[in-house]
């Protein structure tokens, strides 16, 4: 298994396949490798590019080094730049994309940005963060996993289906560490944003409810070098065969123009 490690000690595991310029495909809050729906889509995108996938810290098999700080998650994917030894595109899917926002604002070798559905709250609500990443923190476990799925909206009838399944015990197994995306989320807003002069694409999904939507639109407002775009899908999230060529067709432009 391939390992970087990060500034501060960590090994992080990662796989590499695939030929032309790097792509760093970031999961959301409680995937890793082994539980991650961005499988098809790096199947779909290796013809065009090399496509690194990775265990953040402290899921699969990546390692941990407490305490946790989004600065550190920054550095992990610093030392995966590293190893690209070429400048980086970015996807991050839902917290993922914070992180790839966090990265591109503390000037990392990023040369595109692909970000879809981002979970942005720029409200003064600081002391309800807070809490959320306190309540997370306290839990632990299936009921951490319920806590934030029910938190952030998944539908009841998803949640039902979800309990239960090799994805719930996945999730269940790394619980501890969505409180660090509930810390990103903390760390991210206006700016933040306004440090990002990278192009970004910020995507919805058509079948997604309206403040995942707003979310997008609020992001693609406040980022410097941004369009925006809907895609058909179903509730956070767009199906690979859909994604794939939208991703393709942006992260080639500047190729394309030369």
């Amino acid at each position: 298994m391939p390992m970087v490690t990060s500034r501060d000690g960590t090994r992080i595991a990662y796989q590499r396949e695939g030929a032309g310029p790097p792509l760093i495909l970031i999961d959301a809050a409680g995937h890793f490798r082994a539980n991650s729906p961005l499988s098809e889509l790096a199947d779909l995108l290796i013809p065009h590019f090399t496509i690194y996938r990775y265990d953040r810290r402290g899921r699969g098999d990546s390692d941990d080094t407490p305490p946790y700080a989004p600065e550190r998650e920054v550095e992990d994917l610093a030392a995966l730049i590293a190893a690209a030894k070429a400048p980086a595109a970015l996807y991050g899917y839902s917290s993922g994309g914070l992180l790839a926002l966090h990265a591109a604002a503390a000037g990392l070798d990023v040369r595109r940005l692909v970000l879809l559905e981002p979970p942005l709250s720029v409200d003064d609500d600081e002391t309800g963060k807070r809490a959320f990443t306190a309540t997370l923190s306290r839990l632990g476990g299936a009921e951490a996993v319920t806590f934030f799925l029910t938190s952030i909206g998944v539908p009841e009838q998803l949640l039902s289906g979800m309990r239960d399944t090799p994805h719930w015990n996945a999730m269940v197994s790394v619980a501890h560490t969505l409180a660090y995306d509930s810390l990103l989320s903390e760390a991210t807003g206006p700016t933040v944003l306004a440090r990002v002069t990278t192009p970004a694409l910020v995507l919805h999904s058509a079948g997604s409810t309206d403040d995942l939507a707003e979310m997008a639109a609020t992001m693609a407002g406040l980022l410097p070098a941004a369009e925006q775009r809907g895609l058909p899908g179903e509730w956070h999230g767009v199906p690979a065969t859909v994604l794939a060529p939208v991703l393709a067709e942006f992260l080639c432009r500047d190729a394309a123009r030369q």
